[in-house]
């Protein structure tokens, strides 16, 4: 017997004031670049890698762009502290940082490309008391700071202050001034978050049109590294989660406190995410809406089988993700 896949306005009265879990769907929505398998991969395909740097993939056998960075990235400055001679380890964390800059400058698109997208994906997302983007992408940010010139009395939180985040994350959803809230944040990181050599982590702040040019050039200088986790397993996702103080704060402490429902729209719950059901499965989300692309019954029979190993008895529905108005041009 095929699921029932609904019109999300038929069903969104259940799910407002919940959660939404925002995966690469959301994104490719937008920007279909965003469809490439890996950043990876791209760098890969756009034969930015040498062989020294390909080497580093293989010994610490890893996909994961940001770890190979740091490890090289650390391994440069001892020895200069130490005033040793190497001049490879300072070339291919140059050529790596290269890599990283020039696939992020290729596939990722610029604000004006998609600001006519910012309205209706800003109406979707204030529905919600919390957001959880796995993206690394801009598109929440942005969403976010089209949101300050909105006079409507709801206001985006992502527990930042002066670009340091907040242990007290919790007290962001007290109302101040505005009627409602929506709190924001990013399980595997995002472009916009960074860390120094002493692993302090910040939020690079540009807002607008100029962030994606201020965070390559930050990367640039050579002072940060990007704070995000685009690829792996899900142990080897679980083992950069705990590496930071920002990503295992969420994991450990935001997730587990989530109640109600949750939306799941554009994940796909592959199995390198499965470290986030698990730990979902220690909160007290009662009901779940995932989205469908074009009606594939398929997904909807894994998603449900999926979703029940993990999180038990919940009750879950599914949506048509074209319905939800998510990315239409203003």
């Amino acid at each position: 017997m095929p699921y029932e896949i609904h019109h999300w306005e038929d069903i969104a009265g259940d799910f407002e004031r919940g959660t939404v879990l925002i995966g690469n769907g959301a994104s490719m929505a937008v920007d279909r670049g965003f469809g490439y398998a890996s950043l990876l991969e791209e760098a890969r395909r756009r034969n930015l890698f040498t062989a020294e740097v390909e080497e580093l993939f293989r010994s610490f056998d890893t996909v994961d762009f940001e770890l190979v960075l740091r490890l090289v990235w650390h391994a440069t400055k001892v020895n200069a502290a130490l005033t040793i001679p190497d001049d490879l380890t300072h070339r291919v964390y140059q050529d790596v940082r290269r890599a990283l800059i020039e696939t992020v400058r290729a596939v990722h698109p610029n604000h004006d490309e998609v600001a006519a997208c910012l309205p209706s994906m800003y109406r979707f997302l204030k529905q919600f008391s919390t957001v959880l983007s796995l993206n690394y992408d801009l598109l929440v940010y942005w969403t976010m700071t089209y949101g300050i010139d909105v006079d409507d009395q709801h206001q985006f939180k992502d527990c930042f202050v002066n670009a340091q985040f907040d242990d007290d994350w919790a007290r962001f959803r007290e109302i101040y001034r505005e009627r409602t809230n929506t709190l924001v944040f990013y399980p595997h990181g995002n472009l916009a978050l960074c860390r120094d050599l002493v692993d302090n982590e910040s939020k690079i702040h540009d807002r607008g049109a100029g962030l994606l040019w201020t965070i390559l050039r930050t990367w640039d200088s050579g002072r940060y590294i990007p704070l995000f986790v685009s690829e792996g397993t899900a142990t080897q996702k679980l083992a950069a989660i705990q590496n930071s103080y920002y990503l295992s704060t969420v994991y450990r402490e935001v997730i587990p406190s989530l109640s109600g429902s949750l939306t799941i729209f554009g994940w796909g719950l592959g199995e390198q995410e499965v470290h986030l059901l698990q730990r979902l499965a220690r909160a007290n989300v009662t009901r779940i809406a995932c989205s469908v692309y074009a009606g594939n019954q398929r997904f909807c029979d894994g998603a449900y089988r999926t979703l029940r190993d993990q999180l038990d008895e919940v009750d879950i529905v599914f949506f048509d993700s074209a319905t939800v108005g998510w990315a239409v041009d203003a």
